[in-house]
């Protein structure tokens, strides 16, 4: 079935991550975290990231406090979703949101802190798949190809990295 998509993909970064962008990440919002945890829990009595979320008030914040640590980074990505390459291994899949999330840490191991990134494209169009791959137009073409114009496609390989998080039906007659 053919539609108008949105494509999530959820970047796990933690001690063990290898890239040059995940290392800065990781080290800048775990100082972040430790900053956060002193001003949430000032007298220390809680080492991890879990436990200020079932005794301190409010410690749901740090999840949107420590995001503020990867906004630079974020923003060297030019809103190319990191990781996810067509099938000539160009980044080209935009991101127009993200949701930051703390998935665990700690205030007296630095090893145990990961953070999680979930970006979620813009609209793309899904024009066919061909085994693993998805044939698809960045933004609404639905329009254009009903018309009979030409437009760019990319080739995306699926992969259990890749969520499609939205799904229009499109009602053109070219995709009935």
């Amino acid at each position: 079935m053919k539609g108008i998509i949105k494509i999530s993909y959820r970047k796990f970064i933690d001690a063990s991550s290898t890239a040059v962008w995940d290392k800065f990440v990781f080290e800048d919002t775990y100082k972040e975290f430790f900053m956060q945890a002193q001003q949430f829990d000032p007298e220390g009595k809680h080492e991890t990231f879990t436990e200020m979320l079932k005794h301190v008030p409010k410690a749901e914040n740090m999840h949107y406090l420590v995001s503020t640590a990867a906004m630079g980074y974020l923003r060297q990505l030019n809103d190319l979703i990191p990781d996810i390459a067509n099938v000539n291994g160009k980044l080209f899949l935009p991101f127009k949101n993200f949701r930051f999330e703390i998935i665990q840490s700690s205030t007296k191991d630095k090893n145990k802190h990961k953070v999680a990134i979930t970006f979620f494209s813009e609209a793309i169009t899904l024009i066919d798949t061909i085994d693993k791959h998805l044939i698809i137009s960045i933004g609404d073409k639905s329009d254009s190809i009903d018309m009979g114009l030409e437009v760019n496609t990319e080739s995306l390989i699926l992969s259990d990295k890749i969520n499609i998080c939205s799904f229009q039906k499109l009602t053109t007659s070219v995709f009935n």
